[in-house]
């Protein structure tokens, strides 16, 4: 069901969320380490393409494939390669511990299975590897900017700390923000901000 509204969705002619990066993405991008970047649920690749010009080695997925076919589109018009996979979180088959960084920007998966999901991503970082992320908070429904309905799929940064054991947060806070992303994000929100590094093994 929510895989056909997602295909719905980035079937449309506009990009649903605009060509641009997220802004707190453009302004911390320099704050990743430059290598291997695995962007989460990463739709029509507007962030994953300002990465690719910015040096970095470029992976995502999603688990729509008209969004990996935007996103494609985007990644030629702005002339750069990006590596992108249609799978479901659970499925994707990258090795452990093979990612610099990991990157997050409204990823809100059913909250069923998404602390099992955030864990299986995190292995995937290399000790000391960083992630970036930017979700709705749970304050996020009595705002018109997006996000998912159901608040059990919101944010809390307490949630952000039980779901992110291994994580060190450089900074973790919550924000009432100007969104301005595509049709779809437009207006004040409430969202959670952190970047993290993963511990080392012996700590």
């Amino acid at each position: 069901m929510m895989k056909q509204f997602w295909n719905e969705r980035y079937a449309e002619k506009e990009f649903a969320y605009g060509k641009e990066p997220n802004q707190f993405l453009k302004d911390n991008l320099h704050k990743l380490p430059k290598g291997k970047i695995l962007f989460v649920a990463e739709g029509e690749g507007r962030n994953a393409v300002f990465a690719a010009q910015n040096g970095y080695e470029v992976v995502a997925f999603d688990y729509s494939e008209s969004a990996k076919s935007k996103a494609l589109t985007l990644s030629k018009e702005q002339n750069v390669q990006l590596d992108y996979l249609v799978s479901d979180v659970m499925d994707v088959p990258f090795e452990s511990e093979s990612f610099d960084a990991i990157v997050f920007i409204f990823v809100h998966f059913p909250a069923v299975f998404r602390k099992q999901a955030h864990q299986k991503l995190v292995s995937l970082l290399k000790p000391k590897g960083k992630i970036l992320f930017e979700a709705f908070e749970k304050n996020q429904p009595q705002f018109t900017s997006g996000g998912p309905k159901e608040l059990a799929m919101l944010f809390s940064e307490e949630d952000v700390k039980v779901e992110f054991p291994s994580i060190f947060f450089d900074f973790l806070k919550t924000a009432i923000i100007d969104l301005a992303e595509g049709p779809y994000h437009q207006g004040k929100g409430a969202v959670i901000r952190f970047i993290g590094t993963k511990h080392e093994k012996n700590k």
